[in-house]
């Protein structure tokens, strides 16, 4: 899935920057500033109702109450709906492998293999080759929402969106004289991020961002077990939370128990057959011995989603897989790119491509189910350590630090995966991608309250079913 195309791989550093600074004929730095609806706007509440005939009925309630939270739920609900917002407008046509939803809360501390922790972008269902800027434009608005919902004042929200840019540019522009392996291996662990913190955060925020790094290393697969499971006659089996956690014999009754159980084991064998042969070795020291259907997010609610608990040695030694539906992703209608005969291996290789570490578990399959249907899904493990930020609880220095940590990882992401010469010189020394950006952000929010209400609206006038309470994440 390489994004670099041949004709910029073969050019000389100066050519490359050339063609990055041509790319300013097609899109100018100034042209990300304000934006304006397109007159041939979809209806917000259509494009989500769109998704939900796709998606379980019994939790597209469940979906719409997690987005009428509040704006920022909403927004991390609406990745579709920007998308569509996005296609019309100049693009530069920088091209990197998109995390297609950059909002604040997909960046988290994640376990390398090795064990270590590190800052990196975390969800990859929507990851397509697109324009760099559309990611920076969602991490922007995220921003910018998020300070609202928090009191910040305008000034405040503008500075978390130039600091989180600036930090995206500048890095970009240190990437842009690097080697290209130097480029490949860089990553943020935990070290190297507490230096980075230790000249901008007072003591209080230390502390707290070192009680994250602490909780992250707790939230192991272990404690997943501890949390999700329970003793039962037969042995350890999953807990049942309904409606965010519904085990297996109690979505259907019998005889469709062995049915179900038949298409997931079927789950499991393809997933198997996509994962590196020392790893499926690994995997062929567990035994599967339960499954639930698990809520999972915000945008994603309503996607068929599946825990798999597997033991190994006894019920002491488990591994809890997450098996989540994978669709097309919002991107793929503005894109123009390429289609994919599996969403899940879509999202698998756009993650091993951008992440610098990921799951050892990481894998795909497709199932075609007692309705039928085939389903794309990826597979990866539940929990193990990811610290996850609580952006919403953040003060105006924490967040704008951490926006800064974000622009650094998205920047990061797209150097491995496009030109990082081309789009450094694109963005150039000056600030002017940084202010166009700032005003954008501040636009976009403004319109993401807009379609909040709207669906609020069409809540209240029983045009979507009533939101279902249920824990949000």
């Amino acid at each position: 899935m390489t994004v670099v195309s041949d004709f910029t791989a073969a050019l000389s550093p100066a050519e490359r920057a050339a063609y990055g600074k041509q790319a300013r004929t097609r899109a100018s730095r100034s042209s990300h500033g304000w934006f304006e609806p397109d007159q041939g706007r979809p209806d917000p509440i259509e494009v989500i109702e769109r998704q939900s005939a796709t998606r379980l009925p019994e939790l597209v309630p469940v979906r719409y109450g997690r987005m009428l939270e509040s704006p920022f739920r909403f927004y991390r609900g609406a990745a579709a709906i920007m998308a569509a917002d996005l296609g019309p407008v100049p693009k530069t046509g920088l091209r990197v492998q998109l995390c297609g939803d950059a909002h604040p809360l997909n960046f988290r501390l994640l376990a390398s293999p090795e064990r270590r922790l590190v800052f990196d972008i975390n969800d990859f269902d929507e990851t397509l080759p697109g324009p760099f800027e559309w990611d920076v434009k969602r991490l922007a608005a995220g921003l910018v929402t998020v300070g609202r919902g928090n009191g910040f004042s305008l000034k405040e929200q503008n500075m978390l969106v130039r600091g989180c840019v600036r930090a995206y540019r500048e890095r970009m522009r240190a990437f842009a004289g690097m080697r290209t392996l130097d480029i490949w291996y860089a990553q943020d662990d935990a070290d190297r991020l507490r230096e980075l913190m230790a000249s901008s955060m007072d003591e209080e925020s230390a502390r707290r961002t070192a009680r994250a790094a602490e909780r992250a290393r707790t939230r192991t697969h272990l404690r997943a077990f501890a949390k999700l499971t329970r003793t039962t006659a037969e042995g350890r089996r999953i807990a049942p939370d309904p409606p965010l956690i519904t085990p297996i014999d109690q979505l259907l009754p019998d005889p469709s128990e062995e049915g179900r159980e038949k298409e997931l084991r079927t789950l499991l064998d393809g997933y198997a057959r996509t994962l590196p042969s020392e790893r499926r070795y690994l995997l062929r020291h567990y035994r599967l011995v339960d499954m639930a259907r698990k809520v999972v997010g915000v945008g994603s609610v309503g996607t068929r989603c599946w825990i798999l608990l597997l033991l190994g040695r006894d019920d002491d030694d488990p591994l809890l897989l997450q098996a989540k539906e994978a669709q097309e992703s919002v991107l793929s209608a503005h894109t123009g790119g390429a289609r994919y005969d599996n969403q899940g291996r879509r999202v698998v290789a756009g993650q091993r491509l951008i992440q610098t570490t990921s799951d050892i578990f990481l894998g795909w399959t497709h199932v075609v189910g007692l309705d039928g249907q085939g389903r794309d899904f990826y597979v990866r493990q539940l929990w193990d350590w990811k610290g996850i930020a609580r952006p919403e609880a953040m003060g105006p220095g924490l967040l704008a630090l951490f926006g800064r940590l974000c622009g650094a990882s998205l920047a990061r992401a797209h150097a491995r995966s496009g030109d990082p010469i081309a789009i450094a010189a694109y963005l150039g020394g000056s600030d002017r991608f940084d202010r166009a950006i700032t005003e954008f952000a501040q636009s976009y929010a403004d319109q993401n309250e807009r379609d909040f209400e709207a669906l609020g609206a069409a809540c209240r006038s029983g045009r979507i079913s009533g939101p279902a309470t249920a824990a949000s994440p």
